[in-house]
């Protein structure tokens, strides 16, 4: 039998003040971010499995710069953005603000295949959000316009995570799905995905705050090489990934 461990006056005092540190939305925020979250994401791969099959990506270097790409390129110049003002809105109990900016960023998606992807995993994202009662989640499960952001947005809002570490955890969450795929598709091993999601770790706090600093007239993403690679994938005749 194990001794019992006896906690020091001063030991409880800090173990209370770390816990009273840590706003409970922080831990609503780990959920959202999980990789067990059930949207499917996992089965996603945004043209990434085309760019190994055609040799863009090799080893690990080249998917942090696929990935590191495409997070300062495409994520922190759209999806945060519209992150952002889709938070501001469900704030502001304003739906037909964020059905119309979910409906932007989709039609910023430039193929078929990342317009459905991005609307499959918002529909599911919506059905967890209401089997966890959250209130707004209602209907967007159907909703053609719905986008994983926009419901990311919903939950934030609704957990009272503040903006900067909200999007933060979109772009974490992005990042370890595109990584995941890296890793079974280069194939790369578990400590390489890891040091990529090291890299990438320290460049996201920063992308997501330049992308909240955009204007409207500034927001927009610039991606041709996934773009490519996203069509060829609609066309490829074996593959593990439906996008």
């Amino acid at each position: 039998m194990l001794p019992a461990i006896r906690m020091t006056t001063a030991a409880a005092i800090l173990m209370t003040a770390e816990r009273a540190a840590t706003p409970p939305g922080m831990m609503r925020l780990l959920q959202l971010c999980s990789p067990g979250l059930p949207v499917g994401a996992y089965a996603y791969s945004e043209g990434l499995e085309q760019a190994v099959a055609g040799g863009e990506i090799g080893d690990r270097d080249a998917a942090l710069d696929w990935v590191g790409g495409l997070l300062e390129h495409s994520v922190a110049r759209l999806d945060v953005p519209l992150f952002a003002r889709m938070h501001a809105a469900w704030t502001d109990h304003d739906e037909g603000e964020v059905r119309r900016r979910s409906a932007e960023l989709l039609a910023y998606r430039e193929t078929a295949e990342l317009r459905a992807a991005d609307r499959w995993i918002g529909q599911a994202l919506a059905r967890l959000l209401a089997a966890l009662e959250v209130a707004g989640s209602r209907g967007w499960e159907r909703r053609a316009e719905a986008s994983f952001a926009a419901l990311f947005a919903l939950g934030c809002c609704r957990f009272a995570v503040p903006v900067h570490p909200g999007a933060c955890g979109l772009a974490w969450t992005w990042a370890e799905n595109l990584v995941t795929v890296a890793v079974k598709l280069v194939p790369l091993g578990q400590t390489d995905g890891q040091r990529i999601l090291f890299a990438l770790g320290e460049r996201i706090p920063g992308a997501c705050a330049a992308g909240l600093e955009l204007a409207d007239e500034d927001i927009g993403a610039s991606a041709p090489g996934a773009a490519i690679a996203s069509s060829r994938h609609e066309r490829q005749r074996t593959r593990l990934f439906r996008s």
